[in-house]
């Protein structure tokens, strides 16, 4: 398991390999030999993060604790994003980027409430989800759309502050917007335990979630407890693995790899969803320390990519992208 280097200018606000090539949602790239590629577009002041679709040509940068975004394909401005200014310098901006199972490149934000969640056609702007809304007092912040573009996933927060997943059918989104706005297709019993901090599709139909230390009164003995790993089946309508993250506390991110996810809090850690055991770890690479997508203090979001068959991670360093040979 080896660990390189490569050199950067300054850090990229996203990450996502296309083919053997890294390139940030700024139009910079990283090929094969290291060697940073000149953008014909570069974005700094006041955007601070970035996105890149996976399945497009589609990305966009953004005040990870602001209002404003540009969407971008490749490196055309196709035009601004924007959300509520609503609580934003206290959560991290709600934004996914993908295609849905139609095959129409879609952007999922809240341009307009911080509890609406809106579809929106990447290239011309069109909004899917039209008509009179009745959302819930939630905040979404963390999206993301399953790899065929069926469900959503949104990690988010209500007051007290205490972190949340909902997962919404896109189909059915189309065709009554209003189901984006109850409790969707996760029941709020199999999650109202252990605070939600993050969570990410390992495919079609499974998802995991990852708990942090805070718990919920309430939780009841078929929720997800705090400090687990759970894999959840949208299909069953049940947990098929509940269990104890070995000796840390997830963060905001995990990259799915097969059956296993990758944990970025502090360093990026390698575990098994079936146990919840440690596979593999790498202290040496340094993350930042981010626990909940919400809080006062703004730490920013780690920035990292996995390679689509799974050998190499990328994350970005201050000075650097740290490429790791996965086991």
């Amino acid at each position: 398991m080896t660990v390189e280097s490569i050199p950067v200018k300054a850090p990229p606000k996203a990450l996502v390999w296309q083919g053997d090539e890294l390139v940030s949602g700024c139009g910079r790239r990283w090929g094969a030999d290291g060697v940073e590629r000149k953008a014909v577009l570069a974005w700094s002041f006041p955007f601070d993060a970035g996105i890149t679709s996976a399945s497009g040509p589609y990305s966009a940068v953004y005040q990870e604790r602001g209002t404003e975004g540009v969407l971008l394909e490749r490196e055309r401005v196709v035009r601004e994003l924007n959300r509520s200014d609503y609580k934003a310098p206290n959560y991290d901006y709600p934004l996914a980027l993908g295609t849905l199972s139609d095959g129409r490149e879609v952007v999922v934000h809240c341009p307009d409430e911080y509890n609406v969640l809106q579809i929106e056609d990447a290239a011309s702007g069109e909004l899917l989800t039209p008509g009179s809304r009745e959302p819930q007092d939630v905040f979404h912040s963390r999206l993301s759309l399953s790899p065929d573009g069926r469900y959503l996933l949104a990690v988010g927060w209500f007051w007290h502050p205490f972190g949340i997943a909902t997962v919404y059918d896109t189909a059915l989104a189309l065709t009554d917007p209003g189901t984006l706005d109850g409790d969707g297709l996760l029941p709020a019993a199999a999650v109202m335990d252990g605070e939600v901090t993050a969570g990410c599709w390992l495919d079609a139909d499974r998802l995991v979630l990852a708990t942090g230390a805070e718990a919920w009164n309430d939780g009841e003995e078929s929720a997800l407890p705090p400090r687990h790993l759970g894999v959840w089946s949208v299909s069953e309508g049940r947990w098929l693995h509940r269990n104890p993250i070995a000796d840390a506390e997830p963060g905001i991110l995990l990259l799915p790899r097969g059956d296993h996810v990758i944990s970025l809090l502090g360093h990026p850690r390698l575990l098994d969803t079936a146990t919840g055991r440690l596979v593999a770890e790498w202290p040496e690479v340094g993350i930042p320390v981010k626990a909940t997508c919400f809080g006062g203090s703004h730490v920013p979001s780690p920035v990292a990519a996995l390679h689509p068959d799974g050998t190499r991670l990328a994350i970005a360093q201050t000075e650097s992208i740290a490429l790791i040979t996965l086991p």
